[in-house]
């Protein structure tokens, strides 16, 4: 695992401590890599709407799509 230095200002330092004491987490540093994660998914998602914005035109589905889907779901899930 890579080290990293941060400075924060006082009042930074303080909130990150209180949230480490309220949400139980077990250092400053893990409650810094969840906030990073959590960032690296909103990125994640908001490309994944992005490229599903721009993939052009949506293609109409039948009305039985979804119904369809769940019957293959369930045959799948029977034959495990």
């Amino acid at each position: 695992m890579a080290t990293m230095n941060i400075s924060l200002p006082d009042e930074l330092k303080q909130f990150v401590d209180a949230q480490v004491a309220e949400h139980a987490y077990g250092s400053a540093s893990e409650y810094l890599r969840e906030l990073i994660r959590k960032q690296r998914d909103v990125e994640k998602l908001r490309q994944m709407l992005l490229d599903g914005a721009n993939s052009g035109p949506a293609t109409p589905m039948e009305p039985d799509f979804f119904d369809k889907m769940r019957e293959r779901a369930r045959a799948r899930a029977a034959g495990k």
